[in-house]
């Protein structure tokens, strides 16, 4: 017998997933893989939706992964359609070039980025200014404060509705410290995530979340509401030398922002580094794209460019 499930998290080698209808009175169940799946390299990942054979009434196995729609590296998730992306206005200070590249392997993976800009109690005005350089660049974009409550209803209103409209996965990442797991706690108090606090001596958080897990939208938000939400743990960096996420060939296309100065520059092989006539610089320079977002691009464009030719 086959059932079809989701895959909610792993460890060691065991997973849990939840069945898409109950099995003898169950909705989740723990299963392993098939041995040659370890031989093939084969990873399950939370979100993976999968074959489960019924070998006995406590025993499973899953037998295929369903084909995904995107995977990732870092976090590594299946089939995700929107990455909640939490960025601290302060403590610690934020690092736009990381938040940057969080987004661009979204974009390049077809996931939703929306950005998050949490701890407006501690600095308002630097929370606003970051606030402002993604709602110019085109992204849903949320100021809020777990503290005082500030944006957390709309946020909230937000995932409800993104959940009513179809059967999806979402998640929140973000650098260690930037009060993920507190924001999800605030927006879903049943979940009671761990959380940490801010390490005084280098303004990093520690990271409680050691493990991926989705949580089912039915559970936390409304009985009648399908999909699932992840918490993942906090990162410091996103190593684009070491991992390959994308090819440079596909990193202007990361940039929804620089959308509709393709074609309209100078030279037909810009790079959009620092060339006369390039469309995007100039729109850098009237202040229709942030600084910051060309600064990140140009940092990873030069990373990228020192890779060997890369393989999805």
């Amino acid at each position: 017998m086959i059932l079809k499930a989701t895959v909610l998290k792993g460890t060691g080698g065991l997973y849990t997933v939840r069945f898409d209808e109950e099995y003898n009175g169950v909705r989740q169940a723990d299963i392993r893989a098939r041995g040659s799946f370890r031989h093939e390299g084969i990873t399950l990942l939370p979100g993976d939706r999968v074959d489960v054979e019924v070998i006995s009434e406590n025993e499973f196995f899953c037998k295929k992964i369903l084909e995904r729609k995107n995977s990732l590296i870092r976090p590594p998730l299946a089939n995700l359609d929107y990455l909640f992306i939490a960025v601290p206005c302060k403590k610690p200070d934020p690092v736009l070039e990381t938040v940057d590249k969080m987004i661009s392997i979204a974009e390049y993976n077809s996931i939703e980025p929306v950005i998050v800009v949490t701890k407006s109690d501690i600095e308002n005005e630097a929370a606003e200014e970051i606030y402002g350089i993604y709602k110019k660049s085109g992204f849903d974009t949320f100021l809020l404060s777990s503290k005082n409550g500030e944006g957390i209803e709309e946020l909230y209103g937000y995932i409800k509705k993104i959940a009513l409209d179809k059967d999806i996965i979402c998640a929140f990442c973000g650098a260690s410290g930037a009060g993920k797991s507190t924001l999800i706690n605030t927006l879903f108090p049943t979940l009671s995530l761990e959380t940490g606090d801010l390490s005084k001596k280098i303004e990093r958080g520690k990271n409680t979340t050691r493990c991926i897990e989705l949580f089912p939208f039915e559970k936390i938000l409304s009985p009648d509401i399908k999909g699932y939400l992840a918490d993942t743990p906090g990162f410091s960096l996103i190593d684009f030398e070491r991992f390959d996420f994308f090819p440079l060939d596909s990193l202007t296309e990361t940039f929804r922002e620089f959308k509709e100065s393709i074609g309209k520059c100078r030279y037909t092989g810009c790079t959009h580094l620092k060339e006369e006539g390039c469309d995007i610089i100039r729109r850098v320079k009237n202040g229709e794209i942030p600084k910051s977002r060309h600064d990140s691009y140009v940092a990873m464009y030069e990373i990228l460019k020192e890779k060997k030719p890369w393989k999805k």
